[in-house]
């Protein structure tokens, strides 16, 4: 097999969670370019529609789904259509998540300090409900027809660097003045995610359902500069990542390049957390 057909997901299926986000949107694309059909799930109707049409006036296979992955009946139902669509799923990416924003249009609304001891339940409970009881939902429904079609996929789980250390508040202040807090709940869901993670590929050993983790670091949006520049100095390479810049790593977990790899997490941070 040369390089090119180790990276090459033409007559794969694919779904990604979140399909119509910053992150989403760029994975959906690009499993798409490799020749996945990708079905593209967000609890948002008309951007996830928007998202697959874009896809489709580009030549390329693409569902829009709306689904709220905190439910099993929505979550069932999307899996369903997705099967109808295209006969199978060979390839979950699980990119929906909650994760407070420091963009400037974030910054125009103002936003929640986040401080731990004020931290309120139903925000937690939000965000646990979201960004992991979702998680083992989509999962859960999309590992079916992987072992009804020989025990064989590769799931993607996308964690943080939050996930792997502890946030560094300081970088939420500016000119002396504490503008946010990330919250407690980011780093505790992002790290039950690299534990779901190892759990799910242990617990399919002697099949050809692989697992793994991709850690984006900070991705570039439009964020304040105060933010940006304190958040740059922390990274080796001196700078946020661009949006494209975790499509490499995520073609080569859904692909047959990362044939031999399970359990395992690819931190593609900048640095970040490397010193």
């Amino acid at each position: 097999m040369t390089i090119q057909q180790k990276f090459d997901l033409t007559g794969r299926a694919a779904l990604v969670t979140g399909g119509a986000g910053l992150l989403g949107t760029e994975f959906c694309r690009t499993l798409a370019e490799a020749g996945a059909s990708v079905a593209i799930l967000d609890l948002n109707a008309s951007a996830s529609q928007a998202a697959a049409d874009s896809l489709m006036a580009d030549g390329y296979t693409a569902l829009g789904i709306s689904a709220d992955i905190t439910q099993p009946d929505s979550v069932n139902l999307a899996v369903d259509k997705v099967l109808s669509a295209f006969g199978r799923i060979d390839i979950l990416v699980n990119s929906a998540a909650l994760d407070p924003k420091f963009d400037s249009e974030a910054m125009k609304r103002g936003i929640t300090p986040g401080s731990f001891e004020d931290y309120p339940l139903d925000q937690w409970n939000a965000a646990m409900n979201v960004n992991l009881t979702g998680l083992f939902l989509i999962t859960q429904a999309c590992v079916k027809p992987m072992i009804a079609k020989g025990n064989k996929g590769s799931i993607i789980n996308i964690c943080s660097t939050y996930g792997l250390n502890g946030p560094d508040q300081r970088i939420y202040i500016n000119d002396g003045r504490r503008v946010a807090y990330k919250p407690v709940y980011y780093t505790v869901t992002k790290a039950g995610v690299l534990g779901f993670t190892r759990y799910l590929a242990a617990y399919y050993a002697g099949t050809e359902i692989r697992v793994n983790a991709l850690t984006p670091g900070g991705i570039f949006n439009d964020h304040e500069e105060f933010f940006e520049k304190n958040y740059s100095a922390k990274t080796i390479l001196g700078r946020m990542a661009e949006k494209d810049e975790m499509n490499g790593a995520l073609l080569f977990l859904a692909s047959d390049a990362s044939s031999y790899m399970t359990g395992s997490n690819v931190v593609v941070d900048g640095g970040w957390t490397a010193w």
